[in-house]
């Protein structure tokens, strides 16, 4: 009989999502010393941020099929060591393809803590408990970047390199690796739907629609977070604390989101977001100094209830696609986010062009381009004002399907 440390396994499962968390916040705290120490373009950083995004789907689609027969404990080992290997060959990197080479592994094993850690927690719990310890392990992808945010902060503002500000993502690394050490592992629960059915289902026209609804929620919260440092570093406030408030907001407030949901509905939620998300961009782009952080709590609102609202919907109007489904939305918010990095990181050399062949200098180059970029990016939340308003009028008197709660949280939800 197996003799399951709940406590155990659930602090180990928190601290690997806080290592997936720190990874998120440190590199995007770094990205400008490592442009500058490698001599990489905007572009080039684009592409090394991207292989964290890419390699996350693609863990998380693999290993979330394969779960049931595979085992979580098999899958956080191969997280360890994805993690261990992806952290020390960034420190040890020596231009662009070592960085390519270690974010990918780092990213993989940020998904393989996702397709892991969130059935072995529905699976070791039961009723309102699970329901409270899975709010509980989410807060910490949140609440890890704003952990990380600081960190970075303060590090560079000491002037300690990148490679220490990469090492401290070791500390919950090796903690989690400690903690899951020599246990015993819930046993996988049996899905309720066939896969066959789960293909039939995701073929609807409404799936492929939020389907592409994912890919521009997902750029629209991961696009100004991951290039806070090149587009807010001249704006006349510290990047690292708008992430940091940015992600603190939405750790409150999807601690909270029951009751939110529950007044406006899915919808409903996600059209406020869509609209919350622009205004914060837009304003972004337009303002410098103080001002910067009331734009940043405005974009924090919007972006705060993208991704889970996005699977909740899925579970509650296209329920027989299953775990899979939102399995695969996830893999496309992820994937989306990997494919615009090098866009975005092309649009800030392009701007940064356009601003010095108009007599721009100094910091006032990186000003201009860093608002340009944000201009551009407030096209992907405008869109998801007009198609969740569409999708409003659409489902306003249809009646959401029933569907077994833990299919919605066996969903990585970052």
């Amino acid at each position: 009989m197996q003799q399951i440390n709940q406590a155990r396994l659930f602090n180990a499962s928190c601290f690997a999502l806080i290592t997936t968390a720190l990874s998120f916040s440190i590199r995007a705290g770094i990205l400008t010393q490592l442009g500058t120490e490698f001599h990489l373009s905007p572009e080039q950083l684009g592409y090394v941020n991207s292989m964290a995004f890419f390699g996350f789907p693609i863990a998380m689609i693999v290993f979330g099929a394969l779960y049931n027969t595979f085992g979580p404990k098999r899958i956080m080992w191969i997280t360890f060591m994805s993690h261990l290997l992806g952290i020390i060959l960034t420190i040890y990197a020596n231009g662009f393809w070592g960085l390519l080479i270690s974010t990918f592994f780092i990213g993989f094993g940020n998904g393989c803590t996702e397709a892991a850690c969130n059935p072995m927690i529905a699976d070791t719990y039961t009723g309102s408990q699970l329901n409270k310890m899975m709010n509980r392990f989410h807060m910490w992808f949140p609440g890890g970047i704003v952990i990380g945010s600081l960190v970075s902060k303060f590090m560079t503002d000491a002037g300690l390199s990148w490679q220490l500000q990469m090492g401290v993502i070791l500390v919950p690394t090796l903690l989690y690796a400690v903690l899951f050490w020599g246990q015993d592992f819930p046993s996988p629960r049996a899905e309720a739907a066939s896969t066959r059915e789960n293909f039939k289902a995701m073929l609807s026209p409404l799936y492929l629609f939020m389907l592409g609804c994912m890919a521009l929620t997902a750029i629209s919260e991961f696009g100004p977070t991951q290039w806070v440092g090149p587009i807010l570093g001249k704006a006349g406030a510290s990047p690292m604390l708008i992430l940091a408030l940015v992600t603190g907001l939405m750790a409150v407030g999807r601690y909270f989101a029951g009751p939110i949901v529950h007044r406006f509905n899915t919808v409903g939620v996600l059209l406020g977001s869509a609209v919350f998300a622009t205004m914060g961009i837009v304003l972004m782009s337009q303002v410098q100094g103080p001002l910067l952080y009331v734009s940043a709590v405005l974009f924090a609102i919007g972006v705060c209830y993208f991704w889970p609202t996005m699977l909740g919907f899925v579970a509650e109007y296209v329920p027989r696609s299953g775990a899979l489904g939102l399995s695969i939305m996830g893999g496309m918010g992820m994937f989306s986010t990997s494919i615009f990095q090098p866009i975005i990181g092309g649009w800030i050399e392009t701007n940064t062009a356009l601003a010095t062949s108009a007599g721009l200098v100094g910091d006032a180059v990186e000003l201009a381009a860093g608002q340009s970029t944000l201009s551009n990016m407030a096209v992907f939340p405008a869109i998801l004002i007009v198609a969740f308003g569409m999708l409003y009028f659409v489902t306003r008197h249809k009646r959401p399907a029933q569907v077994p709660h833990s299919d919605i949280l066996q969903e990585p939800q970052p």
